[in-house]
């Protein structure tokens, strides 16, 4: 069954409509974003779905994070994954194994829409690519598709992102037999602003 990841939330009750939907995985962004919440709400949230939903995985979704800083992060928000895009990404993946061997990094490769996917051959064995669309100006979270071919070639698991909503999930997992799904802005009613319907929507799609 496909693994699925509810990213940009901002409150406990988006996490419980998440996780009662079915969702394995919540990601809270410390990143500068329309979703970003503090780093205090985040070890809040994050020490919420440890104590009442076990089992759910939180991720701490970043952009340019330091490795110094990403340490400070997993240390004190007590998150089971890190999402970290932009400069220093892959030090910050190994930063954040340095402090829990086992944390779940997700780790994003960006897919041009002219030149196709990054680089994710090199990747390290224990880190699970995210293939999302890649704007300029944007470390992720552009809300747009792209080819799904293009992921014909990858030969490990990998996490789809990028557009997807309840509309396309379905097909979306289709066309690339992807392992697991990740959405965030393609579940909102207004910038930043989940909605509720949707999010049970494309959880209970992708688990279809």
């Amino acid at each position: 069954m496909t693994w699925v990841k509810v990213c940009g939330l901002r409150s406990i009750e988006e996490i419980d409509v998440a996780v009662e939907a079915g969702a394995d995985a919540v990601g809270l962004m410390v990143a500068d974003s329309p979703r970003q919440i503090s780093e205090s709400d985040a070890q809040r949230l994050a020490q919420y779905t440890r104590d009442v939903h076990l089992g759910i995985l939180t991720f701490a979704v970043t952009a340019d994070c330091s490795p110094d800083h990403m340490v400070d992060l997993v240390t004190t928000l007590g998150v089971s994954g890190v999402q970290p895009h932009g400069a220093y990404s892959e030090e910050a993946a190994i930063a954040a194994r340095s402090v829990d061997p086992d944390i779940f990094v997700l780790l994003p490769v960006g897919v041009d829409l002219s030149r196709g996917l990054g680089e994710w051959k090199s990747m390290h064995p224990d880190h699970m690519p995210m293939f999302d669309t890649k704007l300029p100006d944007l470390s992720g979270g552009s809300g747009v598709s792209f080819d799904w071919t293009l992921v014909g070639e990858v030969d490990r698991n990998f996490v789809l992102a990028g557009g997807l909503n309840p509309f396309n999930i379905g097909a979306a997992i289709a066309a690339t037999r992807a392992w697991g799904v990740d959405a965030s802005s393609g579940l909102e009613s207004s910038l930043g602003i989940k909605d509720l319907s949707l999010v049970r929507a494309f959880v209970q799609g992708a688990k279809t």
